[in-house]
């Protein structure tokens, strides 16, 4: 009887500790998402908060030591590299969303091939700048991890889709509830080390 008693209740441990592995890898992602906002409060350091955040739960997947100071290192290491790219990152973005805008207000003709363009240049190059930052590593330039970045925005788009499908996440949680901005920020983050991890 005590036998079949264990035999029933031993299938439930590791049920449990899959259920347990999961929700701290969650947890870590959110905890990993506010250091990534507090980091990036200049803006121009986001593309290096968001490097430093992805490479913290590269560490952390891997079972390796690293916290919040090893996470500052990492940023500071990654703007002090990578602001040029950083730079050109926001004025790709800021100059597709004047595009857009000039497109939208009717001020200049054929505009809807340029509304077009904005659209689909907009989620481009946002990923481009995600999967640059998820792949960057501590001495490597970062516009080699910028080219091969950038194929693989393209050439694997199923990564690239996850990445749009997490922007949507963020923006869903800012536009219902702002603060959870933060937190789900290390969600992205997380999608971005799985694109990169494919």
């Amino acid at each position: 009887m005590a036998t079949k008693s264990m035999a029933t209740k031993s299938p439930a441990a590791p049920r449990t500790s899959f259920v347990r592995e999961r929700f701290s890898v969650f947890s870590e992602c959110l905890l990993t998402g506010v250091w990534i906002t507090v980091a990036a409060l200049p803006l121009v350091t986001f593309p290096a908060a968001f490097a430093a955040g992805s490479r913290h739960l590269r560490r952390y997947l891997a079972g390796e030591a690293g916290g919040v100071r090893e996470f500052a290192a990492d940023v500071r290491e990654a703007f002090r590299s990578g602001w040029r790219i950083s730079l050109l990152w926001w004025a790709a973005l800021a100059l597709l969303a004047f595009d857009w805008q000039v497109a939208r207000s009717g001020l200049l003709p054929g505009g809807r091939p340029l509304i077009a363009v904005s659209l689909l240049g907009l989620p481009a190059v946002a990923v481009w700048g995600l999967r640059t930052a998820a792949a960057w590593r501590p001495g490597t330039p970062w516009a080699q991890t910028a080219r091969t970045a950038g194929r693989r925005t393209f050439t694997d788009p199923a990564g690239s889709l996850l990445l749009v499908g997490g922007f949507v996440a963020l923006a869903l949680a800012t536009w219902q509830v702002p603060p959870l901005a933060a937190p789900a920020l290390g969600c992205l983050a997380a999608a971005a080390v799985a694109a990169d991890r494919r």
